[in-house]
């Protein structure tokens, strides 16, 4: 009998955590964690023109009938038309988009540190095309008004996105903007020899935010930097060596998702205890981060060099 009653304590308890950690699961927030947004000036010469000829001719000639006989002559006419209008120039926009292939490392550390439940948001609608420069320029030679511009989507205003339904289900929305993003490529020759090494490097920077989706305050602010870089090792300082980009931008997105969890859940412990509950106490250490000159972190080397022999 006593034994009967222990048992059916212990289960009462399993069943009560259990119910707790699935109600705890069911009260963990939820995020959708966005492409990073980036805008870029984009410059295209356009030519615009409308042109109508016609031309028409006609030809005569003279004739005699002998030393004494009449002569006749025919004449020759010719006419023209031609219209038409050219316009040529350069013309500047702001291309808005969102950068993708870097933020499933975002995801992917939040899963593992954190308690939050990740939800898929919507792509950035750019809202419906608009014709090319030289078409709007043509439109108006062509009819004599000028187009209206049509107001674009802008791919930063968060605010306006949620309000339109992108980030549907999420709690909070982890945004992101590129600030600067570089490709580096340097070759060094080695004193003393004939070799030398290639460096080909990205440094990703971007700014992030936590916004709720209710209430539009933010939780969370900070700048981000990822980086990566493959070094080759030439035997002849002529020797060609493509660089291996997949590894450099893996390892940009890598350390990127490393600098944006550790800031994440420092500052959610200052700003908001509820959410800085969902940080799992219990969550790896983050791979380990060598600092180079001037304190910039950059992921721990690897030993992926390339020598050539001959």
């Amino acid at each position: 009998m006593q034994r009967r009653t222990t048992l059916a304590a212990a289960l009462s308890v399993l069943a009560l955590t259990l119910g707790t950690g699935a109600q705890a699961q069911n009260a963990a927030p939820k995020i959708a964690v966005t492409d990073l947004a980036y805008a870029q000036q984009v410059s295209e010469y356009f030519v615009a023109g409308a042109y109508q000829r016609s031309a028409q001719m006609s030809a005569g000639g003279s004739h005699s009938h002998g030393m004494y006989g009449g002569s006749g002559s025919h004449s020759m006419q010719a006419s023209e038309q031609a219209s038409g209008t050219f316009v040529a120039g350069r013309y500047s926009y702001i291309e808005q988009r969102e950068l993708g292939g870097y933020t499933n490392d975002i995801k992917g550390a939040l899963l593992q540190g954190t308690y939050f439940r990740l939800v898929q948001g919507k792509g950035f609608d750019a809202g419906k095309p608009q014709n090319s420069k030289a078409e709007q320029v043509l439109n108006q030679v062509q009819t004599g008004k000028m187009a209206t511009p049509q107001a674009q989507n802008q791919v930063a205003n968060v605010v306006a996105r949620i309000k339109k339904g992108e980030f549907a289900g999420a709690d909070y929305v982890l945004f992101g903007v590129v600030s600067s993003i570089n490709f580096t490529d340097a070759l060094s020759p080695l004193q003393g020899t004939t070799s030398a090494t290639r460096q080909y490097g990205l440094q990703l920077l971007a700014d992030f935010s936590l916004i709720n989706t209710r209430t539009y305050e933010i939780k969370a602010a900070f700048s981000a930097q990822g980086e990566g870089n493959d070094t080759k090792i030439l035997s002849n300082r002529g020797d060609i060596a493509p660089p291996n980009r997949a590894k450099v931008m893996s390892e940009t997105s890598r350390s990127l998702a490393q600098s944006v969890y550790e800031q994440l859940a420092t500052q959610l412990g200052y700003t908001d205890a509820h959410l800085a509950r969902g940080v799992r106490p219990g969550a790896p250490p983050p791979p380990p981060v060598v600092y180079q000159g001037g304190g910039q972190p950059m992921p721990a080397p690897q030993a992926d060099q390339v020598l050539i022999l001959k």
